[in-house]
């Protein structure tokens, strides 16, 4: 009878740790990516639309149609429409002042004015994040899509602070209730920064995503907004620019920013526990809407359970100076 060698236990783990690490190579490898990734970088479009071009079979690499998050190598010549596409040279990061009944979409609907064709920008960019059409203020525009999520995912917790009018005086008990978290959407919105500056205007610092947020609380509490103007998200403001104008992000205001998202989380990740988590334990598709964006402020807790982002790497980006330019569609802003 012959006899078998036993495997040790040392010899066991050693295995299974050499098979751990070799599909961690494999998922981690650094010659591919996918493909909605790519043509985010390049400037195309943002990952959510770069999906939709895939599912429409529109996106071709050496004439084999990509299946949306399929993985490509990263030197493939990618073609879409037949066209190949090329990666743009230039980093773009428009600061725009956005006048009221403009829309946050690159698309057009029905007789709205999108901020694009007010823009009329040489280069195509897209909102980072939006805001209402009929709000006014700070919006982001960019040609990079990694670096979208970096700046406006709610989980990463960047502010964005607004000024906001009512239909009639403010109490305590609003600035109170305002504060600690409102339900609304299904969910308790976070506790956040407010404070009163006059006797139907306050200043709010948010930075969580739901949709038409601020309005929706107010609503909540008996109040109508009457007029909500975004002033800051992170550290850049409307400093310099009047109503209709953009400008350029400058070589210090890249590094500040930079140094700002440098920790944000670059993965999709579900956190739970807290107490301001959705009601339900889902998460809830209108409250992850990318609009006025409410959230933790100085007062925060952790995040709850209706949490759920999705975020990118961080665009390593190079500053230019850029003045302060009126639109070049030549439309009047309505501010």
């Amino acid at each position: 009878m012959v006899k078998k060698n036993k495997v040790s236990v040392a010899d066991k783990k050693k295995k299974l740790y050499n098979r751990v690490m070799d599909e961690k190579r494999i998922t981690t490898d650094q010659t591919t990516i996918r493909i909605n990734k790519y043509l985010s970088a390049a400037g195309v479009c943002s990952r959510r639309e770069a999906d939709q071009l895939t599912d429409a079979g529109r996106v071709t690499v050496a004439g084999k149609e990509i299946g949306t998050g399929e993985r490509i190598p990263a030197d493939a010549e990618v073609f879409l429409d037949g066209r190949p596409v090329k990666a743009e040279t230039r980093q773009v990061l428009l600061l725009f002042y956005k006048p009221r009944g403009i829309v946050c979409s690159t698309k057009k609907q029905r007789q709205e004015t999108t901020v694009t064709e007010f823009l009329d920008y040489p280069v195509r960019v897209y909102p980072v994040g939006r805001l209402d059409k009929d709000s006014e203020g700070l919006l982001l525009l960019t040609n990079q899509g990694d670096l979208v999520n970096r700046i406006m995912r709610a989980g990463n917790y960047h502010e964005k602070e607004y000024e906001v009018t009512v239909d009639k005086k403010i109490t305590e008990t609003f600035i109170r209730k305002m504060s600690s978290g409102v339900p609304i959407l299904g969910t308790v919105t976070r506790p956040c920064t407010v404070y009163k500056t006059g006797d139907k205007s306050f200043s709010i610092i948010l930075t969580q995503g739901l949709n038409r947020q601020i309005r929706r609380m107010c609503e909540y509490l008996g109040y109508h907004v009457c007029t909500l103007k975004r002033i800051r998200i992170m550290n850049l403001t409307l400093d310099g620019l009047k109503c209709g104008e953009y400008r350029e992000i400058c070589g210090d205001e890249w590094k500040k920013l930079n140094e700002l998202i440098r920790d944000s989380s670059s993965e999709t990740v579900i956190r739970t526990g807290g107490q301001h988590g959705n009601i339900s334990g889902r998460t809830n598709k209108r409250t992850g809407a990318e609009a006025e964006r409410s959230g933790k402020g100085i007062l925060s807790g952790r995040p709850g359970d209706h949490e759920q982002q999705r975020v990118r790497r961080t665009v390593r980006s190079t500053g230019k100076n850029g003045k302060g330019n009126r639109n070049r569609s030549g439309r009047q802003p309505n501010c």
